[in-house]
């Protein structure tokens, strides 16, 4: 059933606006092919009612919420990614009972056809026309297990996927405007013990060719080309390694966050040891997010209820103020005895938000606005904060 809603609500420029759905939830995306609106997508979790999509517009000017509801009513959702190429695509895990026992399935999905014409407008409310998504294809195969995420290859043309199954990697090739999918190439992840994917990121770099997974604790590099292991980092983490996230302008560096609580930076060059490891959060750490843009900008949620943004400039592509490519730090002997001067930039916590009540799951930056990002709770609240002018300002002057 698709119904909109209009919420006002008094904030200043630097307050959170805040949004709560009737349901619980832990999946949240940014639209990232639609870079006109501030446009987020979340999926609930209910065992007694049949699940939804919220489409979230945010009008930045009047600080408003602009919410539409889709029917998923294939099962509870457990991760949602949007198409690159396409705003009304997306793919969703799902979790439905067979054979008696539960599997977390994938498939892909279209919004109705009010939503392919781009209006930002939510759907007339009196058509009283149950709207629900659109299935093009399933993306599961009971023989590969559940599936953990469903990746999206970075700003590519929306025709190809990644799923993690248990201990399979599955490449698939979308046809026939994603009604149809086949598996072009896997690898599956072998060794001792039941091995299974917790988290994985496509990387934006080498021409989309390298992915990030993470399995317990160790966190793997891997080659798609011949679907094979190009770097291990084991014990990664002292505990589960939850989320990763590459870094945007600076090809080899990784984040890393788990249930040590830690969020990690690796360079997958040198992965004896972190680059740098941030222990603010006192619970597990569910996601970690790179602002697009800048990269020096880090998100972060987790179990202890709160959102933190941190400035990490000493290790982004701007440590001194301005641009620096990664071969100009690797061989920066030289270049530092010239900058004696000129000192890094100093990290820091920037705003440690607690508007939520219960654990935070998921962390996204806007695609549209790079100032902008979205925190979701278990209970099913939405958060949206912006950074802090003083800081913007400072990063763009």
């Amino acid at each position: 059933m698709i119904s909109s809603s209009r919420q006002r609500f008094w904030a200043s420029v630097e307050l959170s606006i805040i949004s709560n759905f009737r349901y619980q939830a832990r999946a949240l995306t940014a639209q990232t092919a639609e870079t006109d609106a501030i446009r987020f997508l979340v999926g609930t979790q209910s065992l007694k009612f049949d699940n939804q999509i919220h489409i979230i517009d945010f009008d930045d000017e009047n600080n408003v919420i602009n919410k539409s509801v889709l029917l998923h009513d294939a099962g509870e959702i457990w991760h949602i990614s949007g198409s690159p190429a396409d705003k009304a695509v997306l793919t969703t895990c799902y979790s439905k009972t067979s054979e008696s026992r539960v599997l977390t399935c994938a498939a892909v999905w279209r919004m109705p056809p009010e939503w392919e014409s781009g209006s930002h407008e939510s759907p007339d409310d009196s058509s009283n026309n149950p709207q629900t998504l659109e299935l093009l294809c399933h993306l599961d195969n009971t023989a590969h297990g559940s599936v953990a995420c469903v990746l999206w290859e970075p700003m590519g043309d929306g025709k190809r996927v990644i799923s993690l199954a248990e201990n399979h990697m599955l490449l698939w090739d979308l046809q026939e405007s994603s009604t149809k999918a086949t598996i072009s190439s896997s690898a599956t992840l072998e060794g001792k013990g039941q091995l299974k994917f917790t988290a994985g990121k496509w990387s934006p770099h080498h021409n989309n060719t390298q992915l990030a997974t993470a399995n317990d604790t160790a966190i793997r590099g891997w080659d798609l080309r011949s679907m094979s292991q190009i770097y291990c980092i084991e014990n990664a983490h002292g505990q589960l390694v939850r989320d990763l996230d590459f870094n945007p302008n600076k090809q080899y560096y990784l984040a890393s966050c788990g249930d040590d609580c830690k969020v990690k930076f690796w360079d997958v060059r040198h992965i004896n040891e972190p680059v740098k490891c941030l222990e603010e959060h006192s619970h597990w750490v569910w996601s970690v997010r790179y602002n697009h843009s800048h990269d020096q900008l880090l998100l972060t949620g987790s179990s202890d209820s709160r959102v933190i943004l941190s400035n990490m400039v000493s290790i982004s592509s701007e440590p001194f103020g301005h641009l620096v490519d990664d071969d100009e730090l690797s061989d920066n002997e030289e270049s530092q005895q010239e900058d004696k001067g000129k000192e890094p930039l100093q990290d820091s916590i920037i705003a440690t938000y607690e508007e939520h009540e219960d654990s935070v799951y998921a962390v996204e930056w806007s695609a549209a606005d790079p100032w902008l990002f979205a925190s979701l709770s278990y209970d099913g609240r939405l958060v949206i904060n912006r950074v802090p002018r003083a800081l913007k300002y400072r990063i763009l002057l």
